[in-house]
C-alpha cells in the first residue's frame, strides 16, 4: 500500500492507494446497535449513520490538525480547524443523530455502549493484536492488546452504571473512576511494516471516534435528565476513546502530517462530500420519501462545500498547491 498521500473523504470513500486520516474503513462495533428513529427508512438510516461516522472521524482529526498547526505557528488555520470540528460534531452530528434516534433513554443507551465495549474487548481489538503479531508489529500488537483491556474495564463501568439505573434503591453506585491519558499526536509516516495493521489501525481509529462523539452525546442526555454522575462516566469515557486511545493509533498510522498536506486532504473530502456523497444521500432520502432527512443533508453538503472554500483559501494564503489527482 501506497503510504504517501492524504487525499480522503470523511465518509471513508477515497481513491485507492492513500493513506489517509479519515478513509478509515468500518465503524466501531456494529454490534453496538443504538436506538433507531422510526420516522426513516432502512436505506437513509444506512447512508445518515455512515454520515454520522465520518463527522465524528472530522471532529476528532480537525481537533489534531490544529494542533499541527500550532506547532507550525499557523493561528489562523488553527482556529479554523477548530470552529469546523465543533460544526462537524455539534451541528451536523447533532442533527444526523436526531433523524435516526440515535440517542436514548440512559438505560439504552448503557446497552448500547456495553455491546460495544464488549465486542472491541473480545473480539475486535484482540483479533488485531493477533495479526499485528503475526505480521511482525509488535508495538501495534502491544497497542491493540492495551486497548482490549481499557475496552474491558470500560464494560465493566457501564454495566456497574446500568445497574443503578435500572434500581436506583439497590445501593449500586455509577462509577466515575476514569482518567484519560493525553497522548500527542505526532505529524509523520507510518510506524508499521504490514498493509493489513495500518488498515486494522484505520478501522481501529475510525471506532474510536465515533465512539467519542457518541459517549459526548450519551453524557449530555445523561446530564439533561439529572444523572450527573452518570454524565460524567460517558464524558470521562468518550475523553479516554479521543485523548489516548485514537491519538496512540494515530501515531502508528501516521495519520497527521504537516499542515499543507493536512489542508489538501481537507479540502479533498469536503469537496466529495459537498459534490457527491451528501447529495447522493439526499436524493435517496427525497425518493425514499424521508422528506426531513434530505433536507439536512441537502444542508449538510452545503455547508462541506463552504467548508471545503474555507481551507482551500487558507492553503492558498500559505502558497501551498494540492497534487494534481491522480
Amino acid at each position: 500500500m501506497e503510504t504517501s498521500g492524504l487525499g480522503w473523504c470523511k465518509a471513508g470513500l477515497t481513491a485507492a492507494g492513500t493513506v489517509t486520516l479519515l478513509a478509515l474503513g468500518v465503524a466501531r462495533a456494529s454490534a453496538a446497535a443504538a436506538p433507531h428513529g422510526d420516522d426513516v427508512g432502512p436505506s437513509t438510516r444506512t447512508n445518515v449513520t455512515n454520515a454520522m461516522k465520518g463527522e465524528a472521524l472530522a471532529h476528532v482529526a480537525y481537533r489534531e490538525y490544529a494542533k499541527q498547526a500550532d506547532r507550525e505557528n499557523l493561528p489562523e488555520v488553527a482556529g479554523l480547524y477548530r470552529r469546523t470540528a465543533h460544526t462537524e460534531l455539534r451541528e451536523h452530528l447533532d442533527e444526523q443523530a436526531k433523524l435516526v434516534g440515535l440517542v436514548g433513554d440512559n438505560a439504552a443507551n448503557l446497552r448500547d455502549s456495553m455491546s460495544g465495549e464488549s465486542y472491541e474487548a473480545t473480539k475486535m481489538y484482540k483479533n488485531f493484536a493477533k495479526q499485528a503479531r503475526k505480521d511482525g508489529d509488535r508495538q501495534a500488537a502491544r497497542l491493540f492488546s492495551e486497548i482490549a483491556k481499557d475496552e474491558a474495564a470500560h464494560h465493566a463501568k457501564f454495566a456497574e452504571a446500568a445497574k443503578a439505573v435500572a434500581d436506583p434503591s439497590s445501593g449500586a453506585v455509577i462509577p466515575t473512576d476514569v482518567k484519560a491519558k493525553r497522548v500527542t499526536v505526532r505529524a509523520g509516516e507510518p510506524e508499521v511494516s504490514s498493509d493489513r495493521t495500518l488498515e486494522n489501525l484505520r478501522t481501529a481509529m475510525k471506532g474510536e471516534a465515533f465512539a467519542y462523539a457518541r459517549y459526548t452525546l450519551y453524557g449530555d442526555k445523561a446530564r439533561e435528565t439529572g444523572q450527573p454522575r452518570l454524565a460524567k462516566l460517558f464524558h470521562r469515557t468518550a475523553a479516554v476513546e479521543r485523548t489516548e486511545h485514537f491519538a496512540e493509533e494515530a501515531n502508528l498510522a501516521g495519520a497527521v502530517r504537516g499542515t499543507a498536506a493536512n489542508l489538501c486532504a481537507t479540502i479533498k473530502g469536503e469537496t466529495h462530500e459537498g459534490t457527491r456523497m451528501y447529495p447522493d444521500y439526499a436524493r435517496q432520502a427525497s425518493s425514499a420519501g424521508d422528506t426531513a432527512a434530505a433536507s439536512v443533508l441537502t444542508d449538510t453538503a452545503k455547508d462541506e462545500l463552504k467548508h471545503a472554500k474555507a481551507f482551500a483559501g487558507q492553503l492558498s494564503e500559505l502558497g501551498g498547491r494540492c497534487p494534481a489527482a491522480s
